[in-house]
Formats: structure tokens, C-alpha cells, sequence
């Protein structure tokens, strides 16, 4: 059994794909963000399932698309439902175990 079942994760032991503001929602009615503020750009494409970080807060988004404006490639997001360790809990739950 890994030693992350041993132990419940917190802010600090994730890293964010993607820098938001919760609040920021435009005209199209979802949230977004710039393009330029993901750690890895390369990973930000529609239908990518990203962790979101506003501040201390996380929480789970689908890139819905990607808009080039003057300023740059504003990133649309879907937010998802659950906590990012509800996911994790999942992806644990599905890994196979060794024999």
C-alpha cells in the first residue's frame, strides 16, 4: 500500500495547472483565465482536466476552450464537482494493485 493512503493530503502537496480567479466569469457565463499563468502551457487544451488554484483554494476544471484576444489566450474552464481529493481518492482506488 502506498504511503499516501497513509496520511491526508493538503493544499501544499498539490501543484496547481492553472493560476484563477473563482470569480472572474465572463459574458459566455464561465470562468476563465490566462493562458500564460499555467505551469505548463503544453497540458492547457480543450477537454483537459486541470487542477485549479485560486489563492489556498483548489479545485477541479475542464478547459472548455482556448480564445487568442489582444492581450493573450484566455482559457475558458468548467469548474467539476467534488474536491480535488475526491478525485485523488478515485484515481487511488482504480490503480491496480500489485500482487
Amino acid at each position: 500500500m502506498s504511503s499516501i493512503n497513509h496520511r491526508t493530503l493538503g493544499a501544499a502537496d498539490y501543484q496547481a495547472d492553472l493560476e484563477v480567479d473563482f470569480a472572474n466569469e465572463d459574458q459566455t457565463g464561465l470562468i476563465w483565465a490566462w493562458l500564460d499563468h499555467a505551469r505548463d502551457e503544453a497540458v492547457v487544451a480543450p477537454g483537459a482536466v486541470l487542477i485549479l488554484r485560486d489563492g489556498e483554494d483548489f479545485a477541479m476544471g475542464q478547459v472548455v476552450d482556448l480564445v487568442t484576444v489582444d492581450q493573450g489566450t484566455v482559457v475558458h474552464l468548467r469548474l467539476l464537482p467534488g474536491a480535488v481529493e475526491d478525485y485523488q481518492a478515485a484515481l487511488e482506488r482504480a490503480a491496480p494493485r500489485s500482487a
